[in-house]
């Protein structure tokens, strides 16, 4: 799927966030770098249908599915690894897929304990097995590997790499080598 934005454009009180930014995201990862009050995530909220341009278009995205890994993770603390990916999948909740999934990312050894009390790497990595669990077309991943160490890092992103060839992928970050990892094509904001 190919999504384009064409002069879009974000104001909040006056102020420009987002003047006329036109690119194209294609089928993999394209990684959008900026420093920090650019708008990246007012972007990644237009596209995702939680804030609505000034100006400008979107196109690509109708009837797709999202998915996202928000800059907070977002998650249901009384309910543990499992409990979060069955709420999100609803019906479509497997429970040996899932525990493929969070074996994936190191989770395998948290069974039955709340996400409230995982470490903050934990809790990161657990917001990114519930984006990647649903099926999806386009996916967005702001700052997804905040407070991940090392280890879990790479771990990460060899799983986002399997699990989203062929489907577009935003990825936000600071950090070249998380683009470098994922094989992004990297643009700026103006």
């Amino acid at each position: 799927m190919t999504v384009d934005l064409r002069g879009v454009s974000k104001s909040f009180g006056g102020t420009d966030v987002l003047r006329n930014v036109s690119l194209t995201l294609e089928p993999g990862v394209t990684c959008l770098m900026a420093p920090s009050g650019a708008g990246k995530t007012t972007l990644t909220r237009i596209l995702l249908g939680l804030e609505r341009a000034d100006g400008g278009t979107v196109t690509g995205l109708e009837g797709a599915r999202l998915s996202a890994v928000f800059q907070e993770d977002r998650l249901l603390d009384r309910l543990d690894a499992e409990g979060n990916l069955r709420f999100v999948l609803g019906r479509g909740f497997d429970p040996a897929k899932a525990a493929e999934l969070l074996a994936e990312l190191g989770l395998d050894g948290v069974a039955g304990k709340p996400a409230g009390e995982y470490s903050g790497g934990m809790r990161r990595r657990l917001a990114l097995a519930r984006a990647l669990s649903v099926p999806f077309d386009f996916l967005v991943l702001d700052e997804p590997f905040t407070g991940l160490d090392d280890v879990s890092r790479a771990r990460a992103i060899e799983c986002i790499r399997r699990r989203t060839a062929g489907r577009t992928v935003l990825l936000v970050t600071h950090d070249r080598s998380d683009a470098e990892g994922l094989d992004a094509r990297i643009v700026s904001l103006p």
